[in-house]
């Protein structure tokens, strides 16, 4: 047994921060955006069972495809799935929140509808925040490895 200290340079403890943090905001939000998926079949269930007018089933069966096939790249590790998923969060959010029937279902109480209506808005805020925060310190990380330590 040595009585030595080892010496790392600070910048790699910096480093090993921000992968962990990396970690862990990528573990978030891929759990979110398979939530978001699973929630989908949910709603697509709903809108079924309620027969709503053919474009929208078709048109929301569409958006939940390609939230499927980010999904799937996701989960292959493929890291240009995120901006997509960024995207279709956002686009989820703007056709949603403006419509006054969601609004009329959440005044009704708790009903599957109205509780769909709100996860589903909390994970696409969710998603929108652990996206934005992953890309971003991925972006930082990968400036902090490029840049030359001065000594």
């Amino acid at each position: 047994m040595s009585n030595r200290t080892a010496v790392v340079p600070a910048g790699s403890l910096r480093l090993e921060a921000l992968d962990m943090r990396l970690r862990v905001l990528k573990r978030g939000a891929n759990g979110l955006i398979y939530a978001s998926v699973l929630l989908g079949v949910a709603l697509l269930a709903q809108l079924y069972a309620l027969m709503v007018p053919s474009w929208l089933l078709y048109s929301i069966l569409a958006g939940w495809v390609l939230y499927v096939v980010v999904a799937v790249g996701v989960a292959t590790g493929r890291e240009k799935a995120y901006p997509p998923a960024l995207v279709l969060s956002i686009a989820t959010l703007a056709v949603s929140l403006p419509q006054p029937e969601h609004y009329s279902l959440a005044d009704a109480g708790p009903t599957l509808a109205s509780l769909t209506f709100v996860a589903g808005s909390l994970l696409q805020v969710g998603v929108i925040f652990f996206i934005t925060s992953f890309l971003t310190l991925r972006r930082r990380q990968s400036r902090a490895r490029t840049i030359p330590v001065l000594r």
